[in-house]
């Protein structure tokens, strides 16, 4: 039976690992994923939990202290945020490149420079193509119940990848919602044991990791790594299946809202999704048939489900919490319109960049993308496809 709870984001996460109760956990701290680590540091200290705990250096050490212990049998999780990730970067790499399961949690901020604490994605739009499972968390409620899923996504035999899970940087981290948690021993019993095939302290069965890797071999291990990707798509529902069973609690690739009969629809991830439908309902109200698809399943991104699901509206906006800085929009924008393409479903579809470096974004600010959207409906024309959101005037 799920017990009601009042949780910040980065509390919610800590249970989770509480709960799991992880072999090893290394970590360094950085705003605002810092409380992450601070929290499990308590429930280690408190002998809630038996993992050991590797208070390291740098984040890029504790990268390497989780590839360590992956490698050698253990189950591993960390947290960072920003410029965290950035310097754990060549291990982000290699984690997954090793094929280990480990399970990070990456609490969105923006990268610097200039410094700045506070939220975008540019941190997880850094790493998008470095081989990690990425889902993306709308609520505290979403960050937990990812966390519970995670090992069982990443560890699936036909996957073995590390998986990322995403939130947004103090604005679930730090909030406090109302949350469903789970009983400690049936978050286990879900989990399950970490019992991997090939390890390093297996004396039965000696094995180097991390060799050099020449011509020979190392593109049909990047493809190996691609369609382990591929198969993730399919773990990823099964386990969301199972989870559902369980709690009661549903979650697919993306999450479709008020989009069954809508004509005008946005696009995006993490916590704008909430504002987005709170401005949904009201437009709903006015007549006007607004939707949402709320992006979960970032990596692998699920094209084929994403064009079927908008193949029917009349303009689409996508929204990016950072900009790749190309000319062309952002990285959302991009898988977005090349699975359309790919499908042939032509739909007029506009780009806009938003909430850089924590800037607020109002439900005025979605209000305005979707009178965009009727705009372009009745004109036919998209204009310039590449925008900006919540910018002040005259700064473009």
């Amino acid at each position: 039976m799920s017990i009601r709870e009042r949780l910040s984001g980065n509390e919610a996460v800590a249970t989770a690992m509480k709960q799991i109760n992880p072999d090893v956990v290394a970590a360094f701290p950085i705003t605002p994923s810092t409380e992450i680590p601070q929290y499990f540091s308590t429930f280690v200290a408190n002998g809630s939990v038996d993992t050991e705990f590797v208070a390291v250096e740098s984040e890029h050490s504790a990268m390497s202290a989780c590839i360590g212990a992956q490698a050698a049998g253990s189950r591993a999780m960390t947290a960072t945020s920003a410029n965290g990730l950035s310097l754990m970067w060549e291990m982000i790499y290699i984690a997954s490149s090793l094929r280990l399961p480990i399970v990070l949690n990456l609490v969105n901020r923006a990268v610097s420079g200039p410094l700045n604490i506070h939220c975008d994605h540019s941190d997880a739009m850094g790493v998008r193509d470095s081989g990690w499972i990425m889902l993306f968390s709308e609520n505290n409620q979403e960050a937990y119940d990812n966390n519970l899923m995670a090992h069982k996504i990443a560890e699936n035999q036909n996957v073995q990848l590390p998986i990322m899970i995403c939130q947004d940087g103090f604005i679930t981290s730090h909030s406090i919602e109302n949350i469903e948690l789970e009983e400690d021993s049936e978050v286990k019993k879900f989990v399950g044991e970490y019992h991997p095939e090939h390890y390093l302290l297996n004396k039965k069965e000696p094995i180097a990791v991390g060799p050099l890797d020449l011509q020979a071999y190392l593109f049909e291990h990047k493809a190996q790594q691609a369609e382990a990707m591929k198969a993730a798509k399919q773990v990823i529902l099964d386990v969301s299946k199972d989870f559902e069973k369980w709690t009661g609690r549903h979650y697919e690739l993306f999450e479709e809202y008020k989009l069954s009969d809508a004509e005008i629809a946005i696009v995006c991830m993490n916590s704008t999704a909430g504002t987005a439908k709170a401005v949904i309902d009201k437009l709903r109200e006015n007549g006007i048939k607004a939707g949402l698809l709320k992006i979960r399943v970032y990596r692998p991104f699920p094209s084929d489900e994403v064009a079927k699901a908008l193949s029917d509206l009349k303009a689409i906006a996508v929204l990016d919490r950072s900009d790749s800085l190309n000319a062309i929009g952002g990285a959302l924008f991009e898988d977005v319109t090349s699975s359309m393409y790919v499908a042939k479903k032509q739909v007029p579809i506009v780009n806009y960049i938003y909430g850089i470096g924590g800037r607020d974004t109002t439900e005025k600010d979605i209000e305005s993308v979707f009178t965009d959207l009727t705009e372009i409906v009745s004109t036919g024309s998209v204009g310039t496809p590449y925008r900006y959101l919540g910018l002040r005037k005259g700064a473009n």
